[in-house]
């Protein structure tokens, strides 16, 4: 269906396919050929509502600046701009110390769907000014409300901005709790340089790693104001709470926002990344962590995102040359090496894939949890090799003897590979009553009871696991044997069907065989 066209803009054939070309580009993640049409179907319709609220959308994804002031100020002109758009006025307003645009942003903010956040706002434009007042600001926020979590870190990052000790000890006591927060740490770090403490900047800075080291030879070139470097630090704080699909545009305003104002804070580029993805704009996400130069502390974080960006765009192999990377890289902890081995798993490798999760928990020691046990002898059951894999998944079931996913594949495990049947099924009702419902183990558990020879009681648990997984092949090829076994000739080879239909290739000649001629001798 082609989309409507606003009826301003349709008098001309070339407007009208620029229009239609960014509705098409938007649909399909292509922010930056949809700013670029949505800029001519504006150039044609200037006063155009429709138009220019898509261009302003089109140009926050693509990043394309010029555009979101036109569509802004037309949007504004007509009085009917999103809420948003007034933090981007404040952004604009702050940069260039314009007071009076300041104030008038601050209001439209207190009066619009994003008032929650005007007071620790405002504090940040009086941190200079009238820090007494800002922290009187940040102090009236009650601790319940939606801004009140973000109070604390404000209070404290304001205090140091004013140069009062007593922030330096409120941020010493917030990393006490949170001491891998590296914005916090990083953020205080430079308010603390900026007042001239470059002693306890490096305090804070004192850790190894990349990102440390990194952050201490950036010391001393802030220049920026107080309100730039704080606002920016609390959009890009509020932004990384809303980067799921329904909030993702918020995230984005918040981000480009906090740019505006500080465009070297890094950090800010990590939330945009996440909350484009989360919109399909993956090359876009991509493309902003191309922004991050390899000296910013930030760097190793914006490499791990990449991973996760390149898995969701279907690169693996580039996911795993990175992944790789980090993992062999100085330094490199359990969590780095673990990461390897789930890229290793995505790429089909399996055995070097249960190398480098043993590799992980030899690292990690004590510290090694069930996971990790679980996923090195899931590695070494898909290598083919289930004698060395059940010893790690029963490590993981001890560890965690309440987790039914381990449970589960401890006794699946032992079902496919000739174990004890009976004890199979005990780990199977144990997993099935701390996950009641669970199509994986209802499967399990209904196979359990079919290979041990009571149809009657698994048909009904691989019917409600069929219903409610109706495209995995497993459950479908287990449903069709019990049917077979129940004497519901007709009802298996339906089964089977779907289930040829869903599996991988190595199963499919058996599966086939099976609709062909039943269950041999059964």
């Amino acid at each position: 269906m082609v989309p409507a066209m606003p009826a301003a803009a349709a008098g001309d054939a070339g407007d009208l396919a620029a229009y239609v070309r960014a509705r098409a580009a938007d649909g399909d993640g292509r922010g930056d050929l949809a700013a670029s049409d949505y800029a001519r179907a504006l150039n044609a319709a200037p006063d155009n509502v429709v138009i220019a609220i898509r261009s302003y959308r089109a140009g926050l994804q693509a990043g394309d600046a010029a555009l979101v002031a036109r569509a802004r100020a037309v949007l504004e002109k007509a009085n009917v701009e999103p809420g948003d758009t007034a933090l981007l006025a404040l952004a604009d307003a702050v940069r260039g110390g314009k007071d009076a645009e300041v104030a008038a942003a601050l209001d439209r903010i207190a009066h619009g769907p994003l008032d929650f956040i005007a007071a620790p706002l405002r504090a940040w434009t009086l941190a200079e000014t009238d820090p007494k007042r800002a922290t009187a600001l940040i102090d009236a926020i009650p601790r319940r409300s939606l801004t009140g979590r973000y109070a604390t870190e404000t209070r404290a990052l304001l205090m140091l901005a004013a140069g009062q000790q007593s922030g330096a000890m409120a941020v010493e006591a917030l990393l006490a709790g949170q001491s891998d927060d590296l914005d916090l740490r990083l953020s205080a770090a430079r308010l603390l340089a900026r007042r001239g403490d470059k002693a306890g900047a490096m305090a804070l800075l004192r850790q190894d790693g990349p990102a440390f080291n990194a952050a201490r030879k950036r010391l001393g070139d802030d220049k920026i104001s107080p309100a730039s470097f704080g606002i920016s630090r609390f959009y890009a704080r509020l932004g990384g709470d809303l980067i799921d699909a329904d909030t993702a545009p918020l995230a984005i305003v918040l981000a480009r926002g906090a740019l505006a104002l500080d465009p070297d804070y890094d950090q800010a580029r990590i939330v945009l990344a996440k909350a484009l993805a989360s919109q399909d704009a993956v090359a876009a996400a991509l493309a902003t962590l191309d922004m991050i130069a390899p000296d910013s502390p930030w760097f190793a974080v914006q490499r791990i995102e990449r991973i996760a960006l390149l898995q969701r765009a279907g690169r693996q192999r580039d996911a795993l040359a990175i992944a790789t990377d980090l993992a062999r890289g100085p330094g490199a902890d359990a969590s780095a090496i673990q990461r390897e081995g789930d890229l290793l798993m995505a790429n089909a490798r399996f055995a070097d894939a249960a190398a480098a999760y043993r590799r992980a928990i030899e690292l990690a020691g004590e510290r090694a949890d069930w996971v990790l046990y679980l996923q090195a002898g899931s590695a070494l059951d898909r290598a083919g090799r289930w004698r060395d894999a059940r010893p790690l998944i029963e490590k993981s079931v001890a560890l965690a003897p309440d987790q039914p996913v381990a449970l589960n594949y401890l006794g699946y495990g032992a079902l496919e590979n000739g174990g004890d049947v009976d004890a199979a099924r005990k780990l199977l009702e144990r997993a099935a009553a701390l996950k009641p419902g669970d199509e994986s183990i209802l499967d399990s558990l209904g196979w359990s009871y079919l290979l041990g020879g009571d149809v009657a009681r698994a048909l009904p648990m691989l019917e409600r696991a069929a219903s409610g997984a109706p495209d995995n092949a497993t459950i479908s090829e287990h449903l069709g044997d019990a049917y077979w076994l129940a004497g519901r000739r007709f009802e298996a080879r339906y089964a089977w069907s779907a289930a040829v239909l869903l599996a991988a290739e190595p199963d499919r000649a058996r599966i086939t065989e099976k609709i062909a001629a039943g269950l041999s001798g059964r």
